[in-house]
């Protein structure tokens, strides 16, 4: 078998060429004219925003800190800009229905210009109006319809009184009416000499008086009908003459508006209004003491207000709306009641938009987690793109939750085009859970978290590091910063042949740079400005870590690094908290013993063991039995542990170090404590690439530097790891001393001839392995316990019979 030799130093980090840059500072550089890495997404935005069909709504997938939103409305805006400017839409009174406010619309601009005219309108008529009723021509014309009433009513009286004369009987005016009384050369006869006329001349007297009684009632019963007329003919007057003055008012208006026959017939029915309302413009306002607080009422004239809804016309183009807080009502819209008196009451000018309205005729950007999050919300949003229309009812009333009289608006028509951010597991439940979810979002644009480095890119980089610094008023940063930064964003992907197109990150290290540069008096960021934000990030995170490795130090948990212990190897996993991960060296501990093939993972049986974890322990079972045992019972037992391990484990990277301690304790064949190994194992012993690779080399290196290197120590990795490798400074400097070492390995012979010192042996032509190999003796070990499994049949049989 060929001796694996440490990793060479210039594998383990890739750094970055300096001679690709012809610039000193990126104050020569040209700011970054496309977008980096995201060709895909950007095609899949353009098609979605620029398709006009049903359903071909966008779903913008990727994480947060992607610059997701600002490249798509950078994207949108330029396209927005040279669209139709979208249709107002108003609400206006329905005067015969009030309670169903009716929906108008038109062009970008006239709701504004209508409702300023209205309200033009209305002041007008609110000051001309009452000064025409108290002028002078329009007390007179009042005056004469009185007069008219009243000559008519003294000249029935005058004939009722000659009448009366003529049979010697007054009629005569008092306080409470009119009276007859009989008379005697125009005088009235008092009662004594009444008592002393003949009875011919008193039952002549009597029969008048009745007589004219009755003309009198009959003329006093037309009174109220000719006060109804007077009345009327008065209202008829003020109607004309609010008439005159509305007329010409609204007919300048018509005059605009000619071309928008819903506006003519919305003008048709408020001067309709106005003039059965005349008396509403006359009444000054009032004054109501409520509670000895005198409160002062105004005439509002609701009825003839435009309630402009959205009006995109002061910015050209479609309209671009992002709502933050998308909850149902600011979504769909509401009505809004204000107090009276005690009560709540609302008409259509209370009626207020969501961003729906807002962005009618454009687009409209949401975060589809705060959509989901909110009640009803996403209900509410899958509706109005169904039925292309906004119907604006509140939760009480669309769930009948309460039955109080609400206003019920006619909806608005809706063309819009929705864009969602989010992560890629909400796309992915939404399309999973939500049947309704494809047919409306169509188009996906996925963004890319990272792209190949080479030198293209690595110029890229330095111009997008370029444009940041003008755009957010930074130093500009030398080459060996530069440099710094590209060679960082590798290893935030933990991938030396990819770079990080993760906005937030960059940006973040970038002004952290800046600061520490300005800090120390540079006039251009500097590779230790960048180097010195890098470890200033690190340290406000890796107080845990700290702790967990003082827990080694001190050995209060449990990891040697030196020494060799037979069924025991040094295990290397990582924790994430807060967005900083770190590695944690375990100890695995194997155990084995006659039995019958079962391979105990202590983690799984007290449930500590998660899916992955538990898979990959029994390929290991798998592995063994294949190997070992293929024409033989496997007469094994063994049981594997995370020691001082006290929380979930998952993933299957620690499975090529159980394996390792299975086959040492297996071959009674000690393993070097001062090596630790990660990787996963598949069924034909070969090791698969795992995730963190830089984090677990860093975290023992960590632990071995503080109890001093010994040259002896170093970390075992799949080979397909290295790629992967961009190392902290001081562990390559160690690498490169010969203080520690990096191996990479294809399999677990190599891994176990490693972590040994004894060579795995390879199989013969029979399958026998070399005398002193550690196959050999595992070998021998399991063929031993199946002898022993064997006997014990045998003995078992024999106690039978």
């Amino acid at each position: 078998m060929t001796t694996i030799l440490p990793l060479e130093p210039q594998r383990l980090y890739s750094s970055c060429d300096l001679d690709q840059f012809t610039f000193q500072t990126t104050a020569e550089v040209t700011d970054l004219t496309e977008i980096i890495g995201q060709a895909r997404a950007m095609d899949a935005v353009r098609f979605g925003s620029g398709i006009r069909h049903e359903g071909y709504n966008l779903f913008v997938l990727g994480p947060s800190g992607m610059g997701k939103r600002s490249l798509v409305q950078e994207l949108l805006e330029s396209k927005a800009s040279k669209e139709p400017e979208p249709s107002d839409w108003c609400y206006l009174n329905n005067f015969a229905q009030p309670h169903k406010p009716k929906v108008l619309k038109l062009p970008s601009g006239r709701g504004e210009e209508l409702r300023q005219h209205m309200e033009r309108l209305v002041d007008y008529l609110r000051s001309a109006i009452p000064a025409q009723f108290e002028s002078e021509e329009y007390r007179n014309r009042v005056s004469a319809i009185q007069q008219e009433f009243n000559e008519l009513q003294e000249r029935e009286i005058k004939q009722l009184g000659e009448e009366a004369e003529k049979k010697e009987i007054v009629l005569l005016r008092t306080p409470e009416g009119f009276a007859l009384a009989p008379s005697h050369n125009r005088e009235v006869i008092p009662p004594d000499e009444y008592e002393k006329l003949p009875q011919e001349e008193k039952d002549r007297i009597k029969a008048a008086i009745i007589e004219l009684q009755a003309h009198l009632e009959k003329i006093l019963s037309h009174l109220p009908q000719r006060r109804r007329e007077r009345s009327e003919r008065i209202k008829q007057l003020n109607r004309d003459i609010m008439l005159s003055i509305v007329e010409h008012m609204i007919n300048e208006l018509r005059a605009i508006y000619t071309d928008l026959p819903d506006v003519l017939d919305f003008l048709d029915a408020v001067q309709q209004d106005m003039v059965m309302h005349v008396d509403d413009f006359r009444k000054p306002d009032e004054s109501v003491n409520i509670s000895g607080m005198t409160v002062i009422t105004h005439q509002t004239f609701n009825n003839y207000q435009v309630n402009v809804l959205a009006s995109n016309h002061k910015k050209p183009g479609a309209p671009i709306i992002s709502e933050d807080n998308p909850t149902y009502s600011n979504l769909v819209g509401r009505v809004e009641h204000v107090a009276q008196f005690g009560a709540l009451v609302t008409n259509f000018t209370l009626i207020k938009p969501g961003a729906l309205h807002r962005a009618n005729g454009g687009y409209l950007l949401l975060d589809v987690r705060k959509v989901l999050m909110q009640p009803f919300a996403w209900e509410g949003l899958k509706r109005a793109l169904q039925s292309h229309k906004i119907h604006i009812e509140s939760l009480g009333q669309l769930y009948s939750l309460v039955s109080t009289v609400s206003l019920e608006p006619e909806p608005v028509s809706l063309d819009v085009k929705v864009v969602l951010f989010g992560d890629r597991l909400f796309y992915y439940l939404l399309q999973r859970y939500d049947p309704e979810f494809q047919e409306l979002f169509n188009v996906a644009a996925d963004f890319e978290e990272t792209i190949e480095r080479n030198a293209q890119s690595h110029m890229l980089y330095a111009q997008l590091i370029s444009t940041l610094t003008r755009k957010e008023k930074l130093l500009p940063y030398d080459r060996y910063a530069v440099a710094r930064v590209i060679e960082h964003s590798a290893r935030l992907v933990g991938d030396s042949k990819k770079l990080s197109i993760h906005m937030r990150s960059i940006v973040d290290l970038l002004h952290e740079a800046d600061y520490w540069a300005r800090e120390a008096g540079h006039e251009v960021v500097q590779a230790s400005d960048v180097q010195q934000a890098i470890d200033s990030q690190i340290h406000r995170k890796d107080r845990v870590r700290d702790r967990l490795y003082e827990a080694i130090l001190r050995g209060t948990l449990m990891i040697d690094t030196q020494g060799a212990v037979t069924g025991q190897v040094n295990g290397l996993s990582v924790i994430e908290l807060g967005g900083f991960a770190f590695a944690q060296p375990t100890r695995i501990t194997a155990t084995t013993r006659f039995g019958k093939g079962d391979l105990i993972n202590i983690e799984r049986e007290v449930k500590l063991s998660g899916a992955i974890h538990s898979k990959g322990v029994l390929i290991l079972s798998s592995f063994l039995a294949a190997r070992y045992a293929k024409n033989q019972p496997l007469a094994l037992s063994a049981s594997l542990a995370f020691e001082q391990s006290y929380g979930m484990v998952e993933g299957d990277s620690a499975s090529l170090a159980e394996l390792c301690a299975l086959l040492s304790n297996l071959a009674n064949v000690p393993i070097n404590q001062s090596l630790a190994i990660t990787g996963s194992v598949n069924q034909l012993g070969q090791a698969q690439a795992i995730g963190a690779v830089n984090e677990k080399i860093e975290g023992f290196f960590d632990i071995c530097a503080a109890r001093g290197l010994t040259g002896k120590q170093g970390v075992l990795i799949p080979g397909t790891n290295v790629q992967h490798l961009m190392l902290r400074q001081n562990v390559v400097e160690a690498a490169t001393a010969g203080k520690f070492h990096i191996y990479a390995v294809e399999n677990i012979d190599q891994a176990i001839t490693l972590l040994t010192g004894v060579p795995a042996g390879e199989a013969d032509a029979n399958g026998a392995y070399p005398e002193g190999s550690i196959n050999h003796q595992v070998a021998a070990r399991l063929a031993e316990l199946t002898a022993i499994s064997k006997s014990y049949v045998q003995l078992q049989q024999q106690g039978k019979n």
